[in-house]
């Protein structure tokens, strides 16, 4: 169809296409003249003289970060890592000590001057750290099409000489451009130009200005401020030299010139540039490969540059590149890097130290992060040569743990079976099955010598749930007294901490989520149900664990207390899922509602407080003050199964509340919260005495979901369908999964 003939709504998409794109280009300073880069650098100096590392501490600091809390402590989260440019999209879950770590090293670089060690990830494979970096890498990448992260390179314009003799490249720039522009070549438009000659490097625009003059330059923007805590010039801004092809090409304009520095500027054309790891400009992987990663060619004979000024044609030049080149002005991550033999990188001993790389023709300064991954099988191996100690020096280790808390493994889990499921419905607690299996089966059996005598025995009969549930809520066992409970809860960071100085630290053996995402994705495709169950997936669990040839973790001896018995763990996990389905169950029944125990909780806590004060409290049905009701207390105190006395058991009470209010000052305590496991307990206790009532309701709703609801009385066929509905609105059930679930848990826990 002949474009006269084109659909006119086509017309109009294209030209707001077009005029969408030309807006965007215009607004984002794509193309500029040095005299407009040098006003945008007076204008925001710390944006334009920041390097690389000081570019990825600006760019973690851009997202912003907030306090996630854990009960071994606080640590600060950078929201870089969940992804926000992605909707949470590979997201990392978790590691925020390694987020840290990583972001301490970089203010360090910043402050020192220049990225003078290798950062290097070293965990067990499937930890994350391909993630990690992604992130970091994508988050830049982002970054950089924001105007906070616009980054600036520049190109050569020779214009036609034609042009030159007929004014144009004087006059030609664009409409309405400041009188700055007309004496500049950058807004010619193509047939305007013999020639354009880019940067491989992405060489820093200000590198044109001489170093002294430079350095003038920056001290006069930035004044007192020139070095802080927050910023510092780097080394390759305040002594860098521009690339061999740039500086050859400047030599020879300026000589042409004779010293017309101003002249030499009219051929400058600062341009934007975006990271982009598909393009390979900022962001570069390097995977294990045996080649130098940086070529050169020579390009002064290439038949597109013929129409070079005469003063350059008689000038050797030469064209760099390779993955060390890409990178420049950004990362360059090494995947895997000790898997490469060590001849292929001891390059990177001088470059990494230097800044700089040698060429067969020339040596090329650098402003470039270095970043890899390795596991530790390979690091360990490295340690042993003899040229580790010239290493060490230059490499920054980070160790990057499997997780070990299973909220955070349960929600990789929750995305990654969504994906392999499609469309089929996930059973309630799928993902959590896989997720407490895998962090069990890395839990490590505690040294007692390194904690108090008094807790040294609680510690030792430590179960890997015990760990496991200490770390992700801080729920300590129920069979402690409450000074151990409290002792205990003290020492879960130092627990947490117990095995950094390790070889084999807690968190470097156990399955790994690759190993699991094969169990997930078996669990996803089963034709056994229509929908996917957790119970396919301990199937499956139980099948990994026959293949102690294929995978190294099953291999290791069991230690007293269930660590490394895997087989028993998958049953372990088994009773924490019918736990789950059983607490869901029986609140749906609707015998109590889950608030009642909390209510009857919080008077009990208040009538401690009146009671320990000597004050009486206020009747609620009445509106008298009355004295704390010593009954209803001790009712409690009974169901609580409480040893010791009850004062003291008391004063513990409001003393925790104490301190949990100063760390949480201005909000109202939340019961829930602070007292989870005694609450636990009033609830277990109710079910206990109700057992009965409790198992005849779960019977009839078994009943209903089986098809024999015609066996149930109205009454007892409207209550199980109320909990029928509970089950699929507030816990994500559907009609097939509750049927099952709700089947194996009255066959497992309720049958006469």
């Amino acid at each position: 169809m002949a474009e006269s003939e084109a659909d006119p709504s086509v017309k109009d998409l294209l030209k707001g296409l077009g005029d969408s794109v030309r807006d965007d280009f215009t607004r984002n300073r794509r193309v500029l003249s040095y005299a407009e880069y040098l006003q945008l650098v007076v204008a925001e100096p710390t944006r334009q003289l920041r390097s690389a590392a000081q570019y990825i501490v600006d760019c973690f600091d851009h997202f912003g970060s907030s306090t996630v809390k854990y009960p071994w402590g606080e640590v600060r989260r950078f929201h870089l890592f969940d992804a926000p440019w992605a909707n949470g999209e590979d997201r990392l879950f978790g590691q925020e000590h390694v987020q840290n770590a990583v972001y301490r090293v970089m203010r360090s670089f910043v402050q020192d001057g220049r990225p003078n060690k290798l950062i290097l990830l070293h965990g067990p494979n499937g930890s994350a750290k391909s993630t990690f970096i992604r992130c970091m890498g994508r988050g830049m990448e982002h970054y950089s099409t924001l105007d906070e992260g616009a980054l600036y390179r520049f190109s050569w314009i020779f214009p036609a000489q034609k042009g030159i003799r007929g004014g144009i490249g004087f006059g030609g720039g664009r409409e309405g451009a400041p009188t700055e522009s007309l004496e500049s070549y950058a807004f010619l438009a193509d047939d305007q130009i013999d020639a354009r000659l880019g940067d491989e490097l992405r060489d820093h625009p200000l590198l044109l200005v001489p170093v002294e003059d430079r350095w003038k330059l920056i001290e006069s923007l930035l004044g007192p401020s020139i070095k802080s805590a927050a910023f510092n010039v780097s080394d390759y801004l305040r002594q860098g030299s521009l690339s061999p092809k740039n500086r050859a090409i400047y030599d020879a304009l300026l000589a042409s010139y004779q010293g017309d520095y101003l002249q030499v500027l009219r051929h400058v054309r600062v341009e934007r540039f975006e990271i982009s790891h598909r393009y390979r400009t900022g962001w570069v992987t390097v995977e294990p490969q045996l080649s130098v990663d940086a070529t050169e060619r020579q390009v002064t004979a290439d038949r597109t540059l013929a129409a070079l000024p005469p003063s350059l044609q008689s000038v050797s030049l030469h064209e760099f590149g390779g993955e060390v080149v890409g990178a420049n002005r950004g990362m360059i991550e090494f995947d895997d890097l000790l898997k490469r033999p060590l001849e292929h990188y001891k390059y990177l001993l001088t470059t990494v130290e230097r800044a700089a790389l040698s060429m067969t023709s020339a040596t090329l300064f650098l402003d470039v992060t270095f970043i890899g991954s390795s596991n530790d099988i390979h690091l360990a191996a490295f340690r042993e040569i003899p040229d580790f100690q010239s290493f060490k020096g230059r490499i920054e280790l980070v160790r990057v743990p499997f997780i070990l808390d299973v909220r955070h493994e349960e929600a990789l889990y929750q995305a990654r079976i969504k994906e392999a499921a499609g469309r089929r419905h996930i059973a309630p607690h799928t993902a959590y099955v896989a997720a407490l299996w895998a962090v069990l089966s890395r839990m490590r059996k505690p040294q007692i010598e390194r904690f108090p005598s008094t807790l040294a025995e609680v510690v030792g009969k430590l179960t890997p749930l015990d760990k496991a549930e200490l770390y992700s809520t801080g729920r300590v066992p129920e069979d402690l007294a409450p000074d151990r409970a409290r002792e205990l809860a003290a020492q879960i960071k130092e627990l947490w901490h117990e095995s950094d100085t390790y070889p084999i630290y807690e968190g470097r053996v156990g399955a790994s989520p690759r190993e699991m995402q094969t169990v997930l994705l078996a669990a996803a495709t089963s034709p056994r149900y229509d929908y996917v169950s957790p119970l396919v997936v301990l199937d499956e669990i139980v099948e990994l664990c026959k293949q102690s040839s294929l995978y190294e973790f099953l291999r290791q001896d069991v230690q007293p207390g269930g660590y490394h018995d895997h087989k028993k763990l998958a049953d372990v996990v088994r009773g924490r899922l019918f736990d789950r389905i059983d607490d869901e169950v029986r609140a749906s029944v609707g015998l109590v509602e889950e608030s009642e125990y909390t209510r009857v909780f919080e008077r009990y806590v208040t009538h401690v407080m009146h009671a320990i004060k000597k004050e009486k409290v206020r009747n609620p049905q009445t509106g008298r003050m009355d004295d704390p009701d010593e009954g209803m207390m001790k009712e409690v105190e009974r169901t609580l199964e409480i040893s010791g006395r009850a004062d003291d058991f008391r004063q513990s009470l409001i003393a925790k509340i104490g301190a949990w209010s100063l760390d949480h000052r201005g909000q109202k305590p939340v019961m829930s919260e602070i007292f989870a496991d005694l609450l636990r307990k009033l609830r277990d206790a109710y079910f206990e005495r109700h057992k009965k009532v409790i198992a005849k309701g779960i019977t009839d709703l078994v009943l209903l979901l089986s098809g024999n609801e015609g066996s149930l009385s109205a009454e007892a066929r409207t209550r199980a369908e109320t909990a029928l509905e509970t089950l699929t609105t507030r816990h994500g059930y559907t009609r097939e999964s509750a049927r099952d679930l709700v089947g194996t848990l009255a066959t497992l826990r309720y049958r006469s």
